[in-house]
């Protein structure tokens, strides 16, 4: 047997410093009091949740925003397992997930809208056609919908020789893939078979910008001009079609428009509740601007960030609908 020596001790020590780091940053938190926020959820929402992450990181180095995407679905079902201290998400938990995570943990999720988010049709830059009807969007998505080339919609691309239009969608996990499923689809409509579906916003954005004959939606925060361009939108066909863009999404004027909302397990305390109140504050809302998202209503008073005076965040009351997917 090798005698212990000095540097064996600290070779020891190392490891074993590094698995209790580990095992620390695994375990499930306790509402921050570890110094460590877990935020997962939206994938729409995870550029803006990591920009609140490193922003809040810089005026609270002592607090840790650990930020993963994967789905609202996702973080909806991590916060049910009680594994998260925030599910970022781009559509409203059911009722169904409430009950859940009440029966799993003791504490009905709490709903907090963050901003709004206006959710854009993309096409490749170089795409003739321009705008676009929620009624013309049903028939190229949803089950049993006749358009399935773009001279149907009015339009001949050289660039597309085949003349198909390529669906793209997001996963079935994902806020933005139930939100435009009952947006354009309707609560009881589905999607058409051999509709590519891709797990996050910005894939969506570089397939559509690297296929000729694909259309795709995301939200308006991925728009990136080199790539894509975002369709005009009107509720039917023959009606004035409005770009996404801050203020109609804020005015209503875009049909395709949508709260964007986190969720924690009963009332926020602590680093977390803390976090919470400067996102909500001028500075946290002032992000959501810079990311490209509709900020939520700041009041005058709100002067100072980390005290918001927005109005303190309710439980969700209004039962979401039933056939939401659960997560």
């Amino acid at each position: 047997m090798k005698p212990i020596t000095a540097t064996s001790v600290t070779a020891l020590s190392v490891v074993c410093a590094a698995v209790l780091m580990f095992v620390a940053g695994c375990a499930p938190s306790a509402g921050g009091h570890d110094g460590t926020i877990r935020i997962t959820g939206s994938d729409t929402m995870v550029n803006l949740a990591q920009a609140w992450a490193e922003a809040y990181q810089d005026e609270k180095p002592d607090v840790s925003c650990q930020v993963r995407g994967g789905g609202s679905g996702v973080g909806i079902a991590a916060l049910i397992g009680g594994k998260v201290d925030i599910a970022p998400a781009s559509r409203a938990m059911s009722e169904a997930e409430m009950k859940q995570a009440e029966e799993k943990t003791g504490k009905r999720p709490m709903e907090i809208i963050v901003g709004s988010d206006a959710l854009a049709i993309y096409v490749h830059k170089d795409c003739p056609l321009d705008a676009i009807s929620i009624e013309e969007l049903d028939q190229v998505y949803g089950e049993g919908g006749k358009i399935e080339k773009w001279q149907q919609l009015g339009v001949d691309d050289p660039a597309c020789p085949s003349g198909e239009i390529i669906r793209v969608s997001r996963q079935n996990n994902s806020g933005t893939y139930v939100y435009f499923r009952d947006a354009v689809l309707g609560k009881d409509g589905q999607y058409k078979q051999g509709t590519t579906a891709l797990s996050g916003s910005s894939d969506v954005v570089d397939l559509v910008g690297n296929t000729p004959c694909a259309m795709g939606y995301s939200g308006m925060g991925y728009f990136d001009a080199a790539k894509v361009k975002m369709l005009k939108v009107g509720k039917k066909k023959g009606d004035e079609a409005v770009s996404p863009t801050l203020a109609t999404a804020l005015d209503g004027s875009y049909p395709i428009a949508r709260p964007l909302y986190i969720y924690t397990l009963g009332e926020p305390t602590g680093a977390v509740a803390e976090f919470i109140d400067w996102i909500l504050s001028r500075q946290g809302q002032q992000i959501v601007k810079d990311v490209g998202y509709v900020p939520r209503e700041i009041s005058q008073n709100d002067s100072k960030a980390g005290e918001s005076k927005t109005g303190e965040p309710t439980p969700a009351e209004k039962p979401a609908p039933e056939d939401q997917p659960k997560a």
